[in-house]
C-alpha cells in the first residue's frame, strides 16, 4: 500500500476535524508504536501478535507479557503475514519481490521469487487454503516503469497468484482486478476475497478502483471469471486494504481517512475505520473507527479469537469485540 510521510502522522491524529463527533470504540487501545505497520498474524501457541515494520525492515512481536521483540531483521520489507496450522510463518516481502516460509528451526524457505523467469511487483498480502495451497497478491504501488509481468498485449499485470501445494505457481487473475492488495478465503474454502485498491500510478490513481470483490474458486484452485461479484465500494475515497475473517463470521476490512489526500483520495464519506462488511449481500453492517491515517490491516487474536489487533499508520491497536 502507498504510504504517507511519516512525519505527518502524529500530527493528523492530533488536528483530526473528525475527533469531535467520532465516537471510538470503548476499549480500543495502543498495544505499541513503530515505524509504519502491516500485516498483524496471531500466533497462538505463544500467545503473541506478529505485525510488520515496512520502513525500518522487521517483523516485530508483541509478546504476552506486552513487551515487544525483532522477530526478523532485514525481513525483506515484508507486508502481510500469516501462519499455518504447524505455526511456520509465511510473509509477503515486497522489498525482496518473493514470498517465503520461515520453518519452526528459523530457517527460511522460499516459496517463489519469480514468475516465469519476471520479478514480481511487490507480493503483499496473502491467505492459505486448507489444502496447503498459498494465494497472495502482487500489486504496484508506486511507479509503474519497470515492471517485468506484462500480458500477451505487453501491459502490466498485478495479478494474484496460487502457489499449490507441490510448488506450482499459476496466476488466477489477471486484469479482473486492477490492484489487488488484501486477500482471505472463506471458511468453508469455496470463496476468495481481494481488495482492489488504486492509490498511485497514472494519473496519481485519480478515479482508480477502490472496491472488494468476491470469486468462487474452482475445482483446480483458480477462480472463476464469470463469478466476479462487487461487494463494496469505497468509490473517491481510499479503498480497502487488509482483512480479515471474524468469528461472527462477518469480513472485516480496513479503509478510509480522517484527512483527504487529493486529488487522490477524498474524506468525506468513510472515515478510517475497520468496515464490518456481510460476505454474501456486501451490506456494511457497522464501523469501527480508529483515529489514525492509516489503517492497513487486521486480524483476530487472543485466547478466544475475539481481539482485533489493527496496524495502523506506527502503532499497533487491540480492541475487544464481542
Amino acid at each position: 500500500m502507498k504510504s504517507l510521510p511519516l512525519a505527518l502522522v502524529p500530527l493528523l491524529v492530533l488536528v483530526s476535524p473528525l475527533s469531535a463527533q467520532t465516537t471510538w470504540p470503548e476499549g480500543l487501545k495502543i498495544e505499541g508504536r513503530v515505524a509504519f505497520t502491516e500485516g498483524p498474524a496471531w500466533h497462538a501457541a505463544s500467545e503473541s501478535v506478529f505485525f510488520t515494520d515496512i520502513e525500518n525492515n522487521r517483523i516485530m512481536r508483541r509478546m504476552k507479557d506486552g513487551t515487544f521483540q525483532v522477530y526478523r531483521q532485514p525481513s525483506g520489507k515484508a507486508n502481510g503475514l500469516v501462519f499455518d496450522a504447524e505455526g511456520r510463518l509465511y510473509a509477503c516481502e515486497g522489498g525482496d519481490k518473493r514470498v517465503t516460509r520461515t520453518e519452526l528451526d528459523g530457517t527460511i524457505t522460499v516459496l517463489v521469487s519469480n514468475f516465469e523467469g519476471k520479478a514480481f511487483n511487490g507480493p503483499n498480502d496473502l491467505a492459505l487454503a486448507a489444502d496447503g495451497s498459498v494465494y497472495f497478491t502482487d500489486p504496484r504501488y508506486g511507479p509503474i516503469e519497470g515492471m517485468e509481468i506484462l500480458d500477451a498485449e505487453g501491459k502490466p499485470v498485478e495479478g494474484v497468484y496460487r502457489i499449490a501445494p507441490d510448488g506450482k505457481v499459476t496466476r488466477i487473475t489477471t486484469h479482473e482486478v486492477d490492484r489487488p492488495n488484501g486477500i482471505v478465503i472463506s471458511p468453508d474454502g469455496k470463496r476468495l476475497f481481494v481488495a482492489d485498491n488504486v492509490n498511485s500510478g497514472p494519473n496519481n490513481g485519480v478515479g482508480g478502483n477502490r472496491k472488494l470483490w468476491r470469486f468462487d474458486f474452482r475445482a483446480d484452485g483458480g477462480v472463476d471469471p464469470a463469478s466476479q461479484k462487487l461487494l463494496f465500494d469505497w468509490g473517491t475515497e481510499r479503498g480497502p486494504d487488509g482483512m480479515c475473517w471474524g468469528p461472527d463470521g462477518k469480513l472485516y476490512v480496513t479503509a478510509g481517512l480522517l484527512f483527504p489526500n487529493l486529488p487522490v483520495e477524498s474524506a468525506t464519506k468513510y472515515p478510517a475505520a475497520v468496515y464490518v462488511i456481510d460476505p454474501e449481500s456486501g451490506e456494511l453492517l457497522r464501523t469501527l473507527p480508529v483515529p489514525e491515517d492509516m489503517i492497513t490491516n487486521c486480524t483476530f487474536g487472543g485466547t478466544d479469537g475475539k481481539t482485533l489487533f489493527i496496524t495502523a499508520g506506527h502503532k499497533l491497536w487491540s480492541l475487544r469485540v464481542e
